[in-house]
């Protein structure tokens, strides 16, 4: 079995998490996970935000945004927001599956993230406006604790952050971003372990 099968097999049946807020004040927002393979290895990529944009400026993070009234489901907003940061078309994702919402602690978003596969390499066309660069990090990074993973502590541009974070090539991937990797791992590997 290859990794992408393994994931899409941890995916298929799964019900994620639902994180629900009548009432609460929190902003609902979609998120992809973007997987592809290079030179037999699987890969994650993500965006690095600029500073111009409203929320997590400067941070590393995945394609996505805000649920807007238009999209006619919270999976049509991560493929949206995709195509508008860095030019994804809808139709070169395969959706994969989804996982467990999560929080955002500052800016007090519920993020539904999505898992997707998608054609590398790719022709991006990023959006000038909210995307700086794009990385990509070996899956491996993530689901080996001895490669990038670091539980404890990390200073971010001044801030001391506390919690889960991974480190590569001098990138650091944490706050919700750090926490929505650790739930995906979590589930591929609770699926291998079964």
């Amino acid at each position: 079995m290859t990794i992408i099968e393994i994931i899409r097999d941890s995916l298929k049946n799964r019900r994620p998490r639902i994180i629900d807020n009548p009432g609460a004040g929190q902003i609902h927002a979609s998120v992809l996970i973007p997987l592809f393979s290079e030179n037999g290895q699987c890969n994650v990529l993500f965006t690095k935000r600029t500073d111009r944009v409203e929320h997590h400026k400067g941070q590393i993070s995945f394609p996505g945004g805000a649920v807007d009234k238009e999209d006619s489901s919270i999976e049509e907003t991560a493929l949206r927001e995709a195509y508008e940061e860095i030019g994804l078309l809808k139709e070169d994702v395969e959706i994969l599956g989804r996982i467990d919402d999560a929080l955002t602690v500052v800016s007090d978003f519920i993020v539904h993230p999505f898992v997707g596969q998608i054609p590398y390499p790719y022709n991006f066309q990023l959006s000038p406006h909210e995307v700086a660069g794009i990385i990509s990090m070996p899956l491996y990074i993530f689901t080996d604790k001895t490669a990038g993973y670091e539980k404890d502590f990390v200073e971010v541009d001044g801030f001391a952050y506390h919690g889960t974070n991974y480190q590569y090539e001098g990138n650091i991937v944490w706050g919700a971003t750090a926490r929505i990797m650790e739930n995906f791992v979590q589930i591929i590997e609770k699926n291998k372990l079964a």
